[in-house]
């Protein structure tokens, strides 16, 4: 440790020094002060280091939300441990990508994702350690409860240090993983309370999962001022409510369908929600007017990636409707054309952002990472316009790096292109985004078909379903003898999207 170092552990060590006896994390399992989750943080380091974990190496963590998720993220936060959490709803040959990328010491999972993985501790080797935050051992896990000790682990970690590995889209099949320091995210924390006004007295509803970087932001930005966070496995609108209430809770982050589900269920449980402040996230228009006229909380729109450690942007919904607000206190954005030439007031282009919130690279790929970074800043991949007074306006992604978001989820075309082209009598498909009123963004896909091959739209989404995450599945599928070409050859996606752009066409 030197004078000037400062870590997501050191920022534990001084809420329980100042915050001690005040609630950090509540949960069906009780509640944990300052102290007691500082105390719990130390004894799983303890444990962790026992097993000869190093400074570096990675933890997998492949589970629902569980305050044991928030006490690992601590423990790799003090030894120096890179926290590397995989998403639950992938299907088993999905995550097994991921791993074999990530090549971590130790993997962790809960009663719900064990199944994906129940026969890798008896076939693989190369993981050492195999844990459940279960009760009771189950084949091949230990309980994560038997690794707490009471013994002394030194603090490892510098503030340049990665801290987590955050996936996000799969451009590469697998999916990129962006490396988030500790710095980088002391950095964010200080801008969410800055621009939010967060304080010891707000509470977090901790209902998306820890394994995105919206949850795992807002619980340490909340953290961090001294608040609490409500732990949820997972989102349930009744029981959201109730927590709300309870709890009095301040502020949730959100993906359509939460917020309107969360509206539906308070309406029915005759709640105004009086606690809650403030909702960040992505939504439509339509709940956004729900929320405001239902409550008294405020939504926050802006722009950011898992790459910038949360947003980069934010304002009230209320101040600016239709924008994504300024460049918050700690970054810096401009706009360039395809050869990074700064474009003139009001004219779209690539946003890139400067600033301590940009992640350190992408996970074992320098290529992509030095690409990325080119004349020192990072290129989003995201178009946006900006108006005389600096706010900034989404556009779209660029073709190159073509993203869909149902429910906040990032999918990327040429993954689900790439299932979809497996079927027989496929010669060609097209895959994109149409709006949809349930999840922001539903997936369509047009598929060329060869002379004589039958293929029915359910066929389609079966096999995707079957091949990756479900969640990637076409909501939609149409069907053509013949996709528009370019001059080039290649398929003319904006050709496809002006013929097939409603969602049923």
């Amino acid at each position: 440790m030197a004078v000037h170092d400062f870590t997501l552990y050191d920022m534990l060590q001084r809420n329980a020094e100042i915050h001690a006896d005040r609630p950090a994390v509540v949960s069906e399992q009780g509640t944990l002060s300052f102290r007691q989750f500082l105390h719990r943080v130390d004894t799983l380091a303890a444990g962790l280091a026992g097993l000869g974990l190093q400074k570096g190496e990675r933890v997998c963590v492949l589970a629902l939300n569980h305050p044991a998720y928030l006490e690992l993220y601590g423990a790799c936060a003090k030894l120096g441990l890179l926290a590397y959490p995989i998403n639950w709803r992938l299907s088993p040959e999905e995550i097994g990508r991921i791993v074999a990328r990530a090549e971590p010491r130790l993997l962790v999972v809960d009663a719900t994702t064990r199944p994906q993985v129940a026969e890798w501790p008896a076939s693989r080797q190369d993981i050492a350690h195999w844990y459940t935050f279960e009760e009771t051992p189950a084949a091949g896990f230990t309980p994560l409860a038997q690794l707490y000790r009471d013994a002394e682990a030194p603090a490892a970690a510098r503030p340049e240090d990665p801290f987590a590995v955050i996936s996000t889209a799969a451009v590469d099949v697998i999916p990129r993983g962006a490396v988030l320091t500790h710095a980088n995210l002391l950095a964010a924390n200080l801008q969410s309370m800055a621009c939010l006004g967060l304080s010891e007295h707000d509470c977090h509803l901790l209902a998306l999962p820890l394994f995105h970087i919206a949850a795992l932001g807002a619980a340490l930005a909340v953290m961090h001022a001294g608040g609490a966070n409500v732990v949820m496995p997972r989102f349930d609108a009744a029981q959201a409510v109730r927590l709300i209430d309870t709890h009095r809770v301040t502020y949730i982050t959100s993906f359509p369908p939460v917020l309107s589900n969360l509206l539906d269920a308070a309406q029915q449980a005759g709640s105004r929600l009086p606690s809650l402040k403030h909702v960040t996230g992505l939504e439509g228009p339509e709940a956004i007017a729900r929320l405001h006229a239902q409550t008294s909380a405020q939504f926050w729109t802006g722009f950011g990636q898992t790459e910038t450690s949360g947003f980069v942007t934010l304002q009230r919904y209320a101040d600016h409707p239709g924008s994504a607000g300024k460049a918050a206190p700690l970054c810096r954005i401009k706009l360039v054309d395809d050869y990074d030439r700064e474009v003139p007031v009001g004219t779209p282009g690539e946003i890139l952002v400067r600033g301590p919130v940009v992640f350190q690279g992408y996970f074992r790929q320098p290529e992509v990472t030095a690409y990325t970074f080119r004349g020192g800043w990072h290129h989003t991949g995201d178009v946006g316009r900006l108006d005389e007074a600096g706010y900034l306006y989404y556009v779209r992604r660029k073709p190159e790096k073509e993203l869909i978001k149902p429910g906040g989820e990032n999918v990327y075309p040429a993954e689900v292109e790439a299932v979809i082209m497996e079927l027989e009598g496929v010669s060609g498909v097209c895959v994109f985004g149409v709006p949809d009123p349930q999840w922001g963004e539903a997936i369509k896909a047009v598929v060329e078909l060869r002379p004589g091959a039958t293929l029915t739209a359910q066929q389609v989404i079966d096999h995707v379903g079957s091949r990756i995450a479900r969640y990637k599945r076409p909501k939609w599928v149409s069907f053509t003898e013949a996709l528009p070409k370019t001059a080039e050859g290649s398929v003319d996606r904006e050709a496809v999207k002006a013929t097939w752009g409603e969602p049923g066409h």
